[in-house]
Parts: structure tokens; sequence; C-alpha cells
């Protein structure tokens, strides 16, 4: 049986070489291709009848200096598991993994000072200022009193929230809390920001400036974003992305590579009787296209999906049924989770929380 958190320390698997770094220097780490990496990286915790239940399992992964990474998975993939091991808040069963440049397992408190994290849940207290929360918060990771404030000001800056420094955090729309909070993940100015889910609950505009805030401050400060989602319009807003499944990593590459490696367009049908037109569709069809019967009529995928609409509206209307509606569309990142775990991720997201102030222009 592995062992679990508190064992022995667990088996090590090699990892890329890299550059040497002052334990406490918090500035940019020269000579490291990666600002995440793993190799063979396990999770287990004890299970029933002395077994174990895996949480991760084997996980490779590299992530590049800079860039917005996107861990796209279901409720219970793995991915909060995860990210506990590579901040060091979790010990891992076996396998190694660096983040920005220090040993999760030999330097875990120098991974501690060099990452910054984005909570699902708000952290903030509300009955203090926002700029009482960001000192407090700078306090805590032992800065001095001149430092604290410098950077409460200067972070407050970077996320517009200037003019309510002095405003309680109840007061605060959701769109400023969240901008609050990714202000308070900046204060010790990390290499690598972990965002659990950042924008849940938030209102279409308020993400948008979430969004927009988090590219300003990648480009400006070249601090590597590391965001887990199950919203597939938050992964979109990635350089790249990684599908986790079950504790496994199935698939990695930028949106539009995974888009394009599933290749055929979805192409639906809807017609006054979808039973007697699946069967002029597999006539007409490449041997072997599969169709599915659903809610929304016929759907299929083909090359080129549009080019099919003309020719099977044709073969349809020559068999005495007409088409009452078509479409093709290019593949989605519903579509390639699907195609790589045999089922949909797409998740509606929750009405956003009233609060009791609006989110500025």
């Amino acid at each position: 049986m592995q062992p679990h958190a508190g064992a022995d320390a667990p088996a090590r698997a090699a990892l890329p070489t890299t550059a040497g770094t002052d334990p406490d220097d918090a500035g940019p780490v020269t000579g490291e291709p990666y600002a995440i990496s793993t190799r063979a990286l396990v999770k287990n915790y004890p299970g029933p009848d002395g077994g174990v239940t895996p949480a991760v399992r084997g996980l490779d992964l590299d992530v590049h200096q800079g860039e917005t990474f996107a861990f796209l998975g279901p409720n219970g993939a793995g991915k909060s598991t995860t990210i506990a091991l590579l901040c060091a808040l979790a010990r891992p069963t076996s396998g190694a993994a660096t983040v920005a440049g220090a040993d999760v397992l030999t330097h875990p408190d120098q991974v501690r000072r060099r990452v910054g994290m984005l909570f699902q849940h708000s952290a903030l207290d509300t009955e203090l200022t926002a700029q009482q929360n960001l000192r407090i918060h700078a306090r805590l990771y032992g800065m001095s009193r001149r430092d604290a404030h410098r950077r409460t000001t200067e972070t407050l800056q970077a996320v517009g929230l200037d003019d309510r420094r002095r405003s309680p955090v109840r007061t605060l729309s959701g769109g400023m809390r969240r901008r609050l909070e990714l202000a308070r993940g900046l204060l010790h100015e990390p290499r690598v920001l972990f965002l659990d889910e950042p924008t849940t609950g938030l209102d279409p505009h308020a993400r948008a400036r979430v969004w927009d805030h988090l590219r300003q401050l990648r480009d400006r400060q070249g601090t590597t974003l590391f965001v887990t989602t199950h919203y597939l319009d938050e992964a979109e807003n990635c350089d790249r992305l990684a599908i986790i499944d079950s504790g496994r990593l199935v698939a990695q590459g930028t949106p539009a590579a995974l888009k394009a490696a599933i290749g055929d367009d979805r192409v639906v049908l809807r017609t006054h009787d979808d039973a007697a037109a699946d069967r002029t569709v597999r006539r007409t069809t490449p041997p072997g296209t599969p169709t599915t019967l659903g809610p929304d009529g016929i759907s299929l995928r083909l090359p080129d999906g549009s080019s099919w609409i003309p020719r099977l509206c044709g073969a349809l209307a020559a068999d005495g049924i007409p088409v009452q509606a078509a479409s093709a569309t290019p593949p989605t990142l519903d579509d390639v989770f699907f195609h790589h775990t045999g089922r949909s991720i797409h998740t509606p997201r929750p009405t956003p929380t009233p609060t009791t102030a609006k989110e500025g222009p």
C-alpha cells in the first residue's frame, strides 16, 4: 500500500534540471525552463478496509514561466488536491514537483513564500476596509509596516480599487471583492499565482474585468497564472490547458489545438420525422458515421460540416423529409472533454450573488 500524508518521504521522480537560486530571493529565477514541473505525482488517501483512495494518479505536468494555464475538470477530478500539493500544503504519496524553483518536498517553505492563492470562497473580513484587509495579510507574510503600506497602495492601484481603500468590504460589489482578493494574493509579489474558480458567482461584466486585470498583471509582472476551473469560458482565456479526470491528466495543449485535434464539425438536423431522416442521413454519409437522435434532432460529426448541409438537405428532400433547421459548428472544449472522457463537462454558471454595491465602470 502507498504511504499517505504524514508518512515517510515518498519515492522521487526525476525533474528537469534547473538553475540554483537564493532561497529568499523573490525575483525571477534565471535558467528555469518551467514555473511548475511535476513527474509521476501521486496522492492517495486512506480508503475503506485498509485500502487507499487515489486522488492524483501519476501527474506529469510542465507550465512555462509567465503562462496562463488552466486545469479543466469536473468537481472531484483532483484539481484541488493537485493545487494543495503544488502549494506545499499537502505531501505527495510519491513523485516529485518543483514550483517557482523550489522543491515541494525538500523546500516547502520556499514554495509557500513564492506562490499566491486566490481561493474559490472569499476569506476577506467584511467588517474591515479594503486597506486593512491587505495590511493584515502583508504583516502575516512578515513585511515591515513600511513595506506593507507600500505594497497595499501598489496592489490596490493595480486592481483599480485605490479609490475604495477605506470602504468596508461589506459595501463592495462581488467583482470588487474578487479584485481585492486578487490584490491580496499579489501582495508578496508571487512568481506563481493559483486561482481556484476565480470568477464563480460573478456577472459577465465583473468576470470580464477580473480577467482584464489578470492579463494586465501577467503582462506587467510576468506572473505565472494557474487557473483551476470547470467553466469552459474560463479555460478559453488561458494560453494552454490540461484536462484532468479522476486524478489523471488525459490531454493538454492550447484550446485551439485541442479543438483542432477533434477535427470534425458537429452537424445537427431537425425534421418532422427524425427517425426516418436518420436512415437517410446514414445512407448519405460515409459508412460507419455515427449519428445520435436527441431533443435537438439528428447530430453527427463530419469534416467541413457546412459543406455537407446542402447535400444532406437534398437527400432528405428527395425522400420527402423537409428539413426544419440545420447547423454546423466547429468543436468546442466541451467536445474535447467528451472526446477524452466520454462525458460532458458543460456546467451552467450559478446566478450571481446579490451585493449591496454595483460594479463600477
